[in-house]
């Protein structure tokens, strides 16, 4: 097995600030005895030079293509859409395993180069828990732009929220949240009412936090989980709350948390809609009132329903990126240990779980596509 692992650059993702190495997993990594390779990048958060500094080799952008078959190329969000084979081991979010959109293309150029996809979404340990998500971050970022969002539409019923960008640090994001809630708060004589579904996991948990620091009264937040699901949607406490948060990690089908006929009640409150979850495309999708995966630029989507207030959906699917520094480093830490096995990852129980689970998802592919 190579010891030889190749960092690529997001290309093709150029709001995509995040990076699954740091400059500090990257100097454990050498100093573990690995030889990193690292693309240079104009837009990951950590200086080029960053990497160089503890021993890393810089390399021009998009050169993993030609880099020799055994080093282990590393990324973070899914490889740009083209058409030829794949060859080396990857290790990556892909979202294809899920029947999202064109996810039988994206597997199949994997397998028609003989090369392995080991997917960063399932990467798990011996009771089936990931070992590292983004999943705090995602939910901290979904709140903080759903509290944003839901204050802009008091002020400004007929016109979008504007593009985001990302942030240096939690404390500039929080301080921009806390503004926007006294904007709203001297509009409504109140502070919202923010219902948060999968609030006792690493993404709920997140954007729970977000709400309390930013100044949420604790009794304004609803934390569900499990247990208040339990009786299927949907729910009128999501119609009668003013932001709703979704942090459920989707495995099949469930009732709708939401769907139009719901919204259609007299009672509705509710003005935002923050889908951290992102499951835009998957039929299952618990939260059937819009079709479009949003963006920074264009970071929400509006529902169309009658009377007031207006509604609209947050369903962007790299929110981390709001804390890009912040997020990279705790998502890495938890990664760091895996990736110190990946010189023999096929005696890697993680390791081998995610090349299991790809052969299982190759297994699936039309025959068309191989």
């Amino acid at each position: 097995m190579s010891s030889t692992l190749h960092l690529r650059s997001e290309l093709g993702k150029d709001l995509e600030r995040r990076s699954a190495l740091t400059p500090s997993t990257t100097k454990a990594l050498i100093d573990a005895g690995y030889t990193v390779n690292v693309e240079r990048s104009p837009q990951r958060i950590f200086d080029d030079s960053d990497y160089a500094d503890v021993g890393a080799t810089l390399v021009p952008e998009n050169t993993w293509r030609n880099a020799p078959k055994d080093h282990i190329i590393i990324g973070l969000k899914e490889l740009p859409i083209e058409t030829f084979p794949l060859e080396h081991v990857h290790v990556q979010f892909a979202h294809c395993y899920k029947q999202q959109a064109g996810w039988e293309k994206v597997l199949a150029r994997h397998a028609r180069g003989g090369g392995v996809l080991l997917d960063l979404e399932f990467l798990t340990d011996d009771n089936g828990r990931r070992v590292a998500a983004f999943g705090y971050h995602a939910g901290f970022a979904g709140a903080a732009l759903a509290i944003q969002d839901w204050a802009w539409q008091l002020e400004h019923k007929s016109e979008p929220f504007p593009s985001v960008e990302s942030y240096d640090n939690e404390t500039a994001l929080i301080t921009d949240v806390e503004k926007a809630l006294t904007r709203g708060k001297e509009k409504t004589g109140k502070a919202p009412r923010v219902l948060v579904i999968g609030a006792k996991g690493r993404c709920g948990g997140g954007a729970v936090d977000l709400c309390k620091r930013a100044g949420v009264p604790k009794e304004n937040i609803l934390e569900w989980d499990l247990a208040e699901t339990a009786k299927g949607g949907p729910f009128a406490e999501i119609i009668e709350s003013d932001i709703f948060v979704n942090c459920i990690y989707l495995t099949s089908k469930i009732p709708n948390f939401v769907d139009m006929p719901s919204l259609q009640s007299s009672n509705r409150k509710l003005s935002v809609v923050c889908d951290v979850s992102a499951d835009t495309t998957n039929p299952n999708n618990p939260i059937p009132i819009y079709d479009v995966a949003t963006t920074f630029t264009k970071p929400t989507v509006p529902v169309m329903v009658k009377g007031e207030p207006p509604l609209s959906v947050i369903s962007i699917d790299h929110l981390p990126s709001l804390l890009p520094r912040e997020a990279s480093e705790a998502f890495s830490r938890l990664l760091l240990p895996h990736l110190k096995q990946l010189r023999d990852w096929r005696k890697d129980p993680v390791w081998a779980r995610a090349e299991k689970l790809f052969r299982e998802k190759v297994a699936t592919l039309p025959k068309s596509e191989l």
